[in-house]
């Protein structure tokens, strides 16, 4: 069975270095489209309210074979927003 390798970049990049065995490519994205939300879980975003959580998968011979991108925003919409950026119009 291929093994994949799931880099994530969340602004700092982590290099997956022993991989996880998939059947095949399509596997291998799945993997990646069901750990994008179970990182953002964890990692509140420290640069605000916005946060890209972004996976590689690279394959045994390093060849990035499927990229995906989550990102998260959020905009607070009480008074401290409305002072901070003027009223929504």
């Amino acid at each position: 069975m291929p093994r994949y390798f799931f880099d994530i970049n969340d602004g700092q990049f982590l290099p997956d270095t022993e991989g996880t065995d998939c059947a095949d490519c399509d596997a291998a994205r799945r993997e990646a489209m069901i750990s994008l939300p179970e990182i953002a879980r964890w990692i509140i975003p420290g640069d605000g309210d916005n946060q890209a959580f972004t996976v590689l998968v690279r394959d045994e011979t390093g060849t990035v074979v499927y990229t995906a991108t989550l990102t998260y925003a959020g905009l607070r919409l009480d008074g401290a927003a409305v002072a901070e950026t003027g009223p929504v119009r």
